[in-house]
Order: structure tokens, then sequence, then C-alpha cells
């Protein structure tokens, strides 16, 4: 049995912070039911005036639909903005990928337009929309407003 130490969660963030600050991902494996379900990255990280990054995601086929990729999203977002200093966010999604589109918008991020060519994947140059988040789109973070998305849309609730 691992236990794990009170000081575990600043000790997390204080890595985090530093892995950021040195040019390095952010990198979460996301489990639902005690299995590896998907990854979730943050990279590209750009500080200075921007401090901006990227974010990508995937989610093993038989766990979509779940919401457990977008709760995945909504907490790496709170942490890049609360924990890391990060003030914007993107993700660049492939115009034809409809399943990862709905993640991003169910999130609230904007479609800020196509970047043509922009990812060389399997032999050819693909387009990506690009979606985007400032830390002032979410004051009081993600996660609470996607809790209160789900909550709103679920029957019965």
């Amino acid at each position: 049995m691992i236990r794990q130490s009170s000081l575990a969660p600043y000790l997390s963030t204080a890595r985090s912070r530093w892995t950021a600050r040195h040019g390095g991902p952010l990198n979460w494996g996301v489990h639902y039911d005690g299995e590896v379900s998907g990854q979730l990255i943050v990279f590209e990280m750009t500080w200075g005036s921007t401090r901006s990054a990227k974010l990508g995601y995937w989610i093993n086929e038989r766990y979509a639909g779940y919401g457990i990729i977008p709760t995945a999203v909504a907490m790496a977002v709170d942490h890049c903005f609360r924990v890391v200093g990060l003030h914007r966010l993107e993700a660049g999604i492939q115009p034809q990928n409809a399943a990862s589109r709905r993640v991003v918008e169910k999130l609230g991020f904007r479609n800020e337009g196509v970047r043509v060519r922009e990812v060389h994947i399997n032999g050819a140059w693909r387009d990506h929309i690009c979606y985007a988040i400032t830390a002032e789109d979410v004051p009081a973070g993600m996660l609470s407003r996607w809790q209160s998305v789900r909550a709103t849309s679920r029957p019965g609730a």
C-alpha cells in the first residue's frame, strides 16, 4: 500500500509549475473505473507576455459519452490558469472530428477559425479549427461551470 504524504498536493503543484516554467509538457492519464481511459496533455507553453499553451486529449472509444474528457479538460484548464499561471489555452481540432469539437464547445471554448494545413498527419497537411479560452472567460473556474452545465442538462435534474 502506498500512502500519500500531506505534502503531496503542494509538491505536485510545485512540480507542475517547475515543469511548465522549464518548457516541459503537463501530461495526465485519465482514469475511469480503475482503468486508463484516455490522456490529456498541455504542451508548447509560451511565457512572457502571452502565457499560453496548446491542449490535446483523447479517450478510449468505449468510454466516450460519459463526460470523462470534458471533466478532465475542465480540471486541466483550472490547473493551468490557477496553479501554473497560464492565461490562454488553445485546442486545434480537425474539422471532421465532431466528437472532439463537441468537448471544447460544451466547455465554452470559442471557435477562432480554421488554420489551413496546420499539422502534418498521415502524409498530408491537415486543417485544424482553433478553439481557445482565456482565464477571463472562466473567472469562477471551468470545472464548477462544467458541473453546473451537466447538472442542468441531465434528465430529472
